[in-house]
């Protein structure tokens, strides 16, 4: 399985609802096993530049292909561009080994 996170700041605050609703589109797309948009919280002590975190899972490489290659993920990127500032991703497979021992 593949993990897929995008962390997105937008350019202003104002912009942050119109952000997530072009990005709820991206729930729609039928490739991912999971997918989740939400406003991040903002309670790290250390920073809280992010306003937008983009969660995904996908069974395979094809999966996360054929969600990047959809109309609507296209659409969501027309709709999302010119509104943000940073966007940040990330994708990882899970069944790689962790490093971190448990406890």
């Amino acid at each position: 399985m593949i993990r897929h996170i995008v962390f997105f700041s937008a350019k202003d605050e104002a912009y942050i609802d119109q952000i997530l609703e072009g990005l709820s589109l991206l729930t729609t797309i039928p490739h991912a096993s999971r997918l989740e948009v939400a406003r991040n919280r903002k309670a790290d002590q250390l920073g809280n530049d992010i306003d937008i975190v983009v969660y995904g899972e996908f069974d395979s490489e094809a999966e996360l292909a054929a969600y990047k290659a959809h109309d609507l993920y296209q659409e969501s990127i027309k709709r999302v561009r010119p509104l943000r500032e940073l966007r940040f991703a990330a994708d990882y497979d899970v069944s790689a080994p962790s490093a971190c021992p448990a406890g």
